[in-house]
């Protein structure tokens, strides 16, 4: 056993009888007992299934209890889990599974029973208490010639978990982290968090994300501590189930923030509800809060937020603010990290100007799977982030020096989404960039010079959207669609995308 799994089967052990993973959209607590039973059949039928050490396992579920019992057993034998989101059109997803050699492809039911299921795919339906129906695709192709044998035991330094980070050329990067990096990630988060036996944390975010992933079910699992695990953020629910379940903490992102404010339902929930909502802190990442927001959440809802910075390729966060210690519009302090500014090729590390964001640490990858060593430098992982360090220590994340869309925390590439819908037959060219939104950060916006301008564009609005819903994931679906007669460019024709959100931004929405 690794370190990671040691201390995961001890929990287990330790809290037998204890309500220690609660699904929400099922209405159920599992104890110690119960999540160990799971961990244990489903490392059985691994093995049965001749699933090796290193082997890949495509998984595409939504938020559930089953999911973490499904990590753990993957791990204790060595493979490799890699998480995809739950929204993941079958088109795309079979197309994933057809790129890399996977063993196994884990799907939710509706998806399952649209796979293509051929002489290559087996499928097995497992039954575990915590869920009634896991579809299994083993791929008999790498499974039957193999003979039956015992686990063999992972390393510390071998994979465990592949996560996607969207990239700018359009094809999302595969971060692999270790068992090492995973347990290493954690202890800093319990740390700097204070997590205890005693914490309930709620999980809100999409569970293939690093946050949820990491900071929330990890960590929240190596300290002891319950999940509640729900199937997706309600704002009119929020208030309830931290009330009912006695959650203590709970990770979000500032849209998550912005929801709540404006909510009624959850105004009025938690009006009711305040005596019985003793939450410790409510953790935000992705793009700093504004002030009026930041403020305004803390004083209704008499909790304090605490603002981090992070990614995949840290395995979780990077930077907090301290308790008691937080300054507005900050990323915090580095956490477990050294982290430094690198201006005109020089890195700072206090009082700095701004400049790209480079950090290195013991949860910090060394490369990606499809190596990139451009990313990297001296040790130090090269973020594409641009911000500051005051004189203090701490962190302002300024901008992106690439051109990623950060949606809610999702993190989109533009070139991506303008491949996928470029496939539609009155797009001529389409550029996909990030605009404003005062609830998601911004907005994924197609920009489309059509073959046809004279075409009734609310049609072409239509069709575009109902083509996205089809074959992008939601969070990639363009939420504003404009159209033009053509891009601004440079003398070799590439378009100018700073440039064209310059004159968006002179244009009202929907004009």
């Amino acid at each position: 056993m690794t370190e990671l799994t040691n201390k995961l089967t001890k929990q287990l052990i330790n809290d037998q009888d204890r309500n220690l993973i609660k699904d929400e959209t099922l209405g159920q607590w599992f104890t110690g007992r119960q999540l160990k039973k799971d961990v244990a059949s489903l490392r059985q039928y691994f093995l049965n299934a001749r699933v090796e050490k290193g082997d890949l396992v495509l998984v595409c579920l939504d938020n559930s209890a089953v999911y973490p019992v499904l990590m753990q057993a993957l791990w204790e034998i060595g493979a490799v889990a890699h998480p995809v989101a739950a929204t993941t059109p079958v088109a795309q997803l079979q197309a994933e599974f057809t790129e890399h050699d996977y063993a196994l492809l884990i799907a939710k039911s509706q998806l399952a029973d649209q796979i293509v299921n051929d002489a290559v795919l087996q499928r097995n339906d497992v039954i575990l208490e915590t869920t009634m129906q896991l579809p299994i695709f083993v791929n008999t192709l790498i499974t039957d010639p193999r003979s039956f044998h015992s686990a063999d035991e992972p390393d510390e330094d071998d994979l465990a978990l592949i996560l996607n980070t969207s990239g700018t050329t359009g094809k999302p990067k595969r971060v692999g982290l270790t068992h090492r990096l995973l347990i290493n990630a954690a202890k800093h988060n319990i740390e700097s968090h204070q997590m205890n036996h005693d914490d309930t944390a709620m999980i809100v975010m999409p569970m293939f994300h690093i946050n949820a992933q990491v900071m929330s079910c990890l960590s929240t699992r190596l300290s002891g501590g319950r999940l509640l695990i729900t199937g997706k953020f309600s704002a009119s629910h929020f208030w309830q189930q931290v009330s009912d379940n006695d959650v203590t903490w709970v990770s979000v992102v500032p849209t998550i923030v912005s929801i709540l404010l404006i909510n009624d339902k959850a105004n009025n929930a938690y009006a009711q509800l305040s005596d019985k909502i003793h939450l410790r802190f409510v953790r935000c990442s992705s793009f700093s809060l504004p002030e009026s927001k930041f403020i305004a959440f803390q004083d209704r809802y008499n909790t304090q937020i605490l603002e981090g910075y992070g990614m995949t390729e840290t395995t979780s966060q990077c930077t907090l603010n301290p308790f008691g210690a937080q300054k507005i519009g900050s990323a915090g302090k580095p956490v477990g990290t050294e982290l430094a500014i690198l201006v005109d090729g020089q890195l700072q590390t206090s009082d700095t100007e701004i400049g790209e964001i480079v950090v290195r640490g013991d949860h910090v990858i060394a490369d990606y799977m499809d190596s990139q060593p451009e990313s990297f430098s001296n040790g130090w992982f090269l973020t594409g982030d641009l911000g500051y360090l005051d004189a203090d220590g701490y962190l302002f994340v300024k901008g992106r020096s690439k051109d990623m869309i950060n949606r809610g925390g999702e993190k989109v590439a533009p070139a991506e989404v303008q491949s996928v819908l470029s496939q539609l037959d009155f797009i001529a060219e389409v550029a996909v960039i990030g605009m404003p939104d005062d609830l998601y950060g911004e907005a994924v916006t197609a920009v489309v010079k059509p073959k046809d301008s004279l075409t009734d564009h609310e049609k072409l609005t239509q069709e575009l959207q109902a083509f996205a819903q089809k074959n992008l994931a939601k969070f990639e679906q363009p939420t504003r669609v404009e159209f033009v007669d053509d891009f601004p460019r440079n003398p070799t024709g590439k378009v100018l995308r700073s440039k064209l959100k310059e004159e968006l931004l002179q244009v009202p929405v929907g004009k």
